[in-house]
């Protein structure tokens, strides 16, 4: 053995996309957590090697799905996102009974647009039968976004 083969470079390789990944938190209904829910999906779909636009269209629907949950529910707040072959899901549970619902917004309101968003970016979205639950799902792209 010479010098040059005992310290040959290792070849590093990444690691492929988990199998299945994700992740739950739990929080008071206060607004700051809108923020910290964006950072911390991003922070984990990054780990999950998804990236690009779609992380942001993700990324954007945890705000809006969180957002009304902290405006409109009842009792704390939980934030599910959880990564499964092809599929990422977003779940957004509080204590309302009253399901998340479409509205239309006037081009002069500030708000209201939320649902609309989330219907357009993710691939489905709906609201669990006791009205708790409000989610949406993405197809992940083979090989990452």
């Amino acid at each position: 053995m010479t010098v040059a083969t005992a310290v040959a470079p290792v070849t590093a390789r990444p690691l492929p996309r988990p199998a299945y990944a994700g992740f739950e938190v739990s929080f008071p209904p206060d607004p700051v957590w809108v923020g910290r829910s964006r950072r911390i999906s991003n922070a984990f779909l990054r780990w999950s090697e998804v990236t690009g636009p779609l992380t942001e269209d993700i990324v954007l629907c945890v705000s809006e799905l969180v957002t009304n949950s902290v405006t409109h529910g009842e009792g704390g707040v939980s934030l599910r996102v959880r990564c499964s072959g092809n599929e990422a899901r977003i779940e957004v549970i509080d204590g309302n009974p009253a399901p998340a619902t479409m509205r239309p917004a006037n081009d002069d309101e500030p708000s209201g647009r939320g649902l609309l968003l989330v219907k357009v970016l993710s691939r489905k979205w709906g609201v669990s039968k006791d009205g708790r639950t409000t989610w949406c799902t993405f197809r992940i792209p083979e090989g990452k976004s």
